[in-house]
């Protein structure tokens, strides 16, 4: 059974298993990936972002329970709006960074190890596609880290101005990056990818494409171009659909490099 795989439970690794709810578009990609995670030897396991408020996905994902702990990777609706529901059908406590969307338990911190279900998880905050993202790496014979949004399965991930912010996304996925080779990237979007490290490096190499398209761009359109005018020049190829996004991934870029006074440099150090 492979990616996309709707309704049933896709076994990933021997504790990590996929559950992908039916929402796709062009944001979501093939749909928002839910993860449910248990040593073989547990009865219970953790949820890490429950999805959408859709009441079959929650059905479906409660049945692998019971769950004795929920984490979220960043606030985005398509990973949290069905919290509640799937808080009344379980009782589990949620944690996030956020400490508004955590239930009857204390927010996650940078660093901080968490032991649940039979496995060891820790915390890694990963500021940029939201100021609230963090990753869970799990420290196991099969390593992997779940990514959320920061690293995507497919593409790349938006760093949408104002909560997006590039400086911290670009620091974020150098902490990725920093990994040992063969951890598994298990994102919050598309299919699982084998090497996080490989995937982070290549999001750097393309934000470094990026803001020299920007750059470019506003060399042949004027320092007072619009980010639409941007998106227009550097985006051509890109669905239409999610140029809204776009406008606001360039915003980041345009205040990356207005605060870096980085028009006329080339590197993103």
């Amino acid at each position: 059974m492979q990616h996309p795989a709707y309704g049933e439970l896709r076994p990933v690794t021997s504790y990590a298993s996929v559950l992908l709810a039916d929402n796709p578009n062009p944001m979501t990609l093939d749909g928002t990936n839910t993860w449910v995670l248990r040593d073989p030897d547990s009865r219970e396991c953790v949820v890490i972002d429950p999805g959408p408020d859709d009441a079959v996905h929650l059905s479906r994902v409660a049945g692998h329970g019971p769950v004795s702990l929920v984490l979220l990777t960043h606030h985005h609706e398509d990973h949290t709006a069905g919290v509640a529901d799937f808080v009344q059908r379980t009782g589990a406590p949620v944690r996030a960074l956020d400490p508004t969307l955590c239930h009857d338990a204390e927010p996650i911190t940078d660093g901080e190890p968490i032991d649940a279900a039979g496995l060891q998880l820790r915390v890694l905050a990963t500021a940029g596609h939201t100021a609230d993202s963090v990753c869970f790496v799990a420290e196991h014979d099969e390593p992997a880290v779940f990514t959320g949004d920061s690293i995507l399965g497919r593409g790349t991930t938006v760093v949408a101005h104002p909560d997006g912010h590039l400086g911290s996304y670009l620091d974020s996925l150098r902490k990725i990056a920093s990994l040992p080779p063969g951890v598994r990237a298990l994102p919050g979007h598309g299919p699982e990818l084998d090497d996080a490290r490989a995937a982070a490096e290549h999001y750097l190499d393309h934000r470094r494409q990026r803001l020299a398209q920007v750059r470019q761009a506003l060399g042949d359109l004027g320092p007072g171009a619009t980010p639409r005018q941007v998106v227009e020049l550097v985006y051509a190829d890109v669905d239409p659909a999610v140029w809204p996004a776009a406008d606001l991934t360039v915003q980041a870029q345009l205040t990356y490099l207005e605060d870096r006074e980085d028009l006329r440099r080339g590197d993103i150090g």
